[in-house]
């Protein structure tokens, strides 16, 4: 090695104060050293162990590395591997020296190690950190409180509060829903943060508490920023050199062990309670504890909890390191065709873990990023337009940078500099291509509803109770035909009424007219009176048999359910529907319409729910120039499984929360297809073609105006 010369006459030790212990995973021996001070750890596998191990302040490196040699050559580290893990452990400073130490280098270690903890900070903005003192006194000061509060006993009191709290919660389900509906509003934003300090607290604890009670030490406490919000946080790397797995996997779950059963005691107290502070926050404590271990500390992806305890399940330290390392080695080995980079994979097992993890863990991390931006810009855009130009700048312009001065002036690409650049220059010409140069399929999709050309709803004429249905729904009537029947109890006792008194007036005026002349016209008015109410009374009674006003099929699918019902007059009933033409009723939105008008619409396709495989060709479409916020159909909204947003104060669920714009369109009917009055589907319209690029910036432009108005 080209470097071995400057340390093979080097005598050096490690130094006293190193912590050395013994893990095995995966069936392999490891060591992990431990700097007590820093509490960093190194894991060396058995042969570079055996190095370190027999390094002396009587013996030189080249001495030791010779006897090594011979003990297990296939095993030993190279010279190379002895550079590397030297420069290590000195970068670390576990190592000692016979000769007096440069007080100048410490200090140059000392500021190197501040600046990569600025830099580690400055790329996690979002998640700054301060520590702020050591717990390890007040720890050992709880130790007999810690083992009584993890052990068996404690266990089945756990899973006790656990079962009932699950119980309380699946008995106020709905109230939970509810509640969850004004968990942003302003009015609840302080009990919220409340909740999370206080659930975040006992969480970091929770991990120390672990720690500790396995023998381990908590030497860092602190606040993170998370979204410049300040949280508690611990250091509970100390967990890193128990030699049991299991150890350490309950340490990575500690938190949210102790979160789950908070989250059980104060959902019992909510349930409780009448509304309050106690109310509101015991509510928003089972919210923050449910919510955040499934976004953040339970999913592996993300370096929370959940990462840690699939790294010591899999018995993968390191993972995101490893992965990391990996993807760029596979990048250099294989397309710049370096032969002298290493993949830390040692199975084929480890390389598709590395591969599967580096890719979806970076994928996750931009789309968690993504939702944070839009949830502080919604509610402080000035912040989330800060943190906006500080992803952008550390994703994109610090890595471009990054590649340059990589490319320019790696010693990895020694002999393959040539190969990298070439590369690196096609692979961003096919970026630009791609992104800015091809044009792509262009369109959007606009729900709706079909709708007949021409149909009729059948109404009541008439109130009663419903006592037959005589033609099913789904079948073809003709006009005339009778529907369903109807019965009116009071309407036939009334007709008895008119007539009786119909019948006595008739009496008296036979009377009158062998008697008075004069009595005649009062008695005939009675008459006309009763011979108009009887008749408007027969046609009532005629009319409880609802009768088809058009031929068509009639549509009624849940009057079987309704037999015995009261019907008012005038009530809908069904619909004749007339199936020789449709059209196709869209709801488009305000940012869609401007295309109908701005661009060349190519193509226009309608295809129906349960038959998407077949779309149906439009002959013509009309756009209603009027913008509107009631819906053709309850079917498009949010409250009968449609995608549209409706507005909550609406019983009916037809009252859209944005205006849109309808789009009427005469389709085609295509034999295979079941054309149905009131069956919802999707109309695609196909525009010009256009870069992904431009797509993608008037897709941004129109977030940014419908959510922040610029």
């Amino acid at each position: 090695h080209e470097s071995w010369y400057r340390v093979a006459d080097q005598r050096i030790s490690l130094r006293p104060n190193v912590v050395i212990r013994r893990q095995v995973l995966r069936g392999e021996t490891w060591h992990v050293v431990q700097n007590p001070l820093s509490n960093q750890f190194y894991r060396l596998r058995p042969a570079t162990y055996d190095f370190v191990s027999r390094l002396s302040s009587s013996r030189t490196i080249e001495e030791v590395w010779q006897e090594t040699q011979g003990r297990d050559p296939e095993n030993a580290p190279g010279q190379g591997d002895v550079v590397e893990l030297l420069a290590q452990l000195y970068h670390a400073n576990l190592l000692h020296y016979n000769l007096p130490p440069n007080s100048e280098k410490l200090f140059e270690r000392y500021k190197e190690k501040k600046q990569r903890i600025l830099k580690a900070n400055l790329k996690s903005i979002m998640f700054f950190r301060v520590p702020l003192f050591d717990p390890d006194a007040m720890l050992q000061r709880l130790a007999g409180f810690i083992r009584l509060l993890i052990s068996p006993v404690a266990a089945v009191v756990w899973c006790g509060a656990v079962a009932v709290g699950v119980k309380v919660a699946i008995d106020n389900f709905a109230e939970l829903q509810v509640a969850s509906e004004g968990i942003m509003a302003p009015s609840n934003l302080v009990f919220l943060y409340l909740g999370l300090v206080i659930v975040k607290t006992l969480h970091e604890f929770g991990h120390a508490f672990a720690v500790r009670r396995f023998g381990g030490e908590v030497h860092t406490m602190g606040i993170m920023f998370l979204i410049f919000s300040p949280l508690p946080y611990m250091d509970a790397s100390a967990a890193w050199a128990f030699r049991n797995k299991w150890q350490r996997v309950f340490v990575g779950a500690a938190g949210m062990i102790f979160e789950v059963f908070v989250a059980a005691c104060v959902i019992v107290i909510w349930a409780n309670t009448g509304p309050g502070v106690i109310h509101s926050l015991a509510y928003n404590m089972v919210f923050v504890a449910s919510v955040t271990t499934v976004l953040f500390n339970i999913n592996p992806l993300l370096r929370f909890d959940g990462y840690y305890i699939l790294s010591d399940l899999m018995d993968m330290p390191n993972l995101h390191q490893h992965s990391s390392r990996h993807l760029r080695y596979l990048v250099e080995h294989h397309a710049f065709g370096c032969r002298n980079v290493e993949t830390p994979a040692t199975t084929r097992r480890e390389e598709i873990w590395f591969t599967t993890f580096g890719i979806l863990s970076g994928i996750y991390r931009i789309f968690v990023f993504s939702v944070i931006l839009l949830f502080v810009a919604d509610r402080f855009l000035l912040a989330g337009m800060i943190m906006a130009v500080i992803c952008i700048v550390s994703w994109v312009f610090v890595p471009i940078i990054g590649l340059f001065r990589y490319l320019a002036s790696s010693p990895r690409l020694y002999r393959t500099r040539p190969r990298a650049i070439g590369v690196c220059s096609a692979t961003f010409s096919v970026i630009v291509f791609l992104l800015f140069l091809l044009p792509l399929p262009n369109s959007f999709m606009a729900p709706g509803v079909l709708k007949s050309t021409d149909y009729v709803v059948a109404v009541s004429r008439a109130s009663g109770q419903i006592a037959e249905v005589v033609t099913p729904s789904g079948a073809r009537v003709h006009s005339g035909d009778a529907l369903l029947r109807l019965v009116n109890p009071e309407l036939a006792l009334e007709i008895r009424e008119s007539q009786a008194g119909l019948d006595e007036a008739a009496a008296q005026h036979r009377r009158a007219m062998f008697s008075q002349q004069a009595d005649l016209d009062p008695i005939e008015d009675r008459i006309d009176f009763y011979e108009k109410r009887l008749e408007r009374l027969e046609q009532e009674q005629e009319d409880l048999v609802v009768k088809a006003d058009a031929s068509g099929i009639w549509v009624a699918p849940d009057l079987d359910d309704r037999i015995g019902m009261w019907i008012s007059r005038g009530a809908p009933l069904g619909e004749l529907i007339n199936d020789d033409h449709f059209y196709f009723l869209s709801v488009v939105s305000q940012a869609d319409v401007s295309d109908l008008f701005a661009q060349g619409i190519r193509d226009t396709q309608v295809k129906l729910v349960g038959q998407a495989e077949l779309p149906m060709a439009v002959a013509q479409y009309a756009t209603i120039p009027m913008a509107q916020t009631q819906l053709p159909s309850v079917a498009l909204g949010f409250a009968g499984g449609g995608d549209i947003a409706i507005d909550t104060r609406d019983a009916q669920g037809v009252k859209t929360s944005e205006p849109f714009y309808q789009v009427r369109a005469l389709v085609q009917s295509a034999p295979e297809v079941s054309l149905l009055h009131g069956r919802s589907g999707k109309i695609r319209f196909s525009l010009e073609p256009k870069s992904l690029a431009w797509q993608g910036w008037r897709r941004l432009s129109q977030l940014l105006q419908e959510r922040y108005q610029i």
